[in-house]
């Protein structure tokens, strides 16, 4: 589904998907700032209250995990974004129909 780290390919290489209606926009950013620091946060204060290591072993420890497991959820929650968006036919996925509404509605 990307092509590259975060581009999302214009059409799926498999059965031809038109990718070009999904807006994920700051969501996969927003959320994966949001488990990172879930999963992180109760981790630094188990090894600063077990430890005490000192601030700069810490800063540099920790900075290195943050940076990594962002980098690692990023582009993860970015395909689920836009897969939830795909499966909800959301943005433009549903088709022309979808975006017309059926026969009736007011």
């Amino acid at each position: 589904m990307l092509r590259g780290y975060l581009k999302v390919r214009d059409t799926c290489p498999v059965c031809s998907e038109d990718f070009s209606p999904q807006r994920a926009d700051d969501g996969p950013a927003y959320l994966t700032i949001l488990i990172v620091g879930h999963v992180l946060a109760p981790f630094i204060l188990f090894v600063y209250s077990t430890w005490r290591p000192e601030p700069w072993t810490m800063v540099t420890v920790f900075s290195i995990g943050t940076v990594a497991l962002s980098l690692y959820l990023l582009p993860r929650i970015k395909g689920a974004f836009v897969a939830l968006q795909w499966a909800k036919r959301m943005h433009g996925f549903g088709g022309p129909e979808a975006e017309l509404g059926a026969p009736g509605d007011v």
